[in-house]
């Protein structure tokens, strides 16, 4: 019986472990490569949206080496095959008018809450 009970609280304290390791990091990340200046990115932030929204996939073209990679390992600055998309297109297109981080942004913008949605708000010189 004491066995036992002992199992279940391991078992349960490793899944607590689990969740955890599972959380978003709290510490910023920077974004760098950018001629406009790194990106200083909470993951803690975006804690509401889902990781598959920016962490898509592994396209059949480019096999994944993890399941979490950084966008850098794919994605360059200037595309290289098998890639069609280059690093700036990943996050927004030329003008940065619209694309993954933008549109977003936008959206929680238009409803009141507080969203960077100009370049400078995000990209900083002192973040390179």
């Amino acid at each position: 019986m004491k066995k036992t009970v002992l199992i279940l609280i391991a078992c349960v304290l490793m899944l607590g472990v689990m969740a955890q390791a599972q959380k978003a990091p709290t510490t910023p990340e920077i974004l760098k490569g950018s001629p406009m200046g790194g990106v200083k990115f909470e993951h803690s932030k975006h804690a509401t949206v889902k990781c598959e929204v920016c962490h898509h996939a592994a396209k059949p073209e480019k096999a994944p080496k993890s399941a979490q990679e950084a966008c850098t390992d794919c994605h360059t600055k200037v595309a290289a095959a098998p890639m069609k998309t280059k690093l700036q297109a990943a996050f927004h297109n030329p003008t940065a008018a619209a694309g993954l981080c933008i549109d977003c942004h936008k959206a929680e913008a238009a409803k009141g809450k507080k969203a960077p949605t100009k370049c400078a708000e995000c990209h900083k010189k002192e973040n390179v």
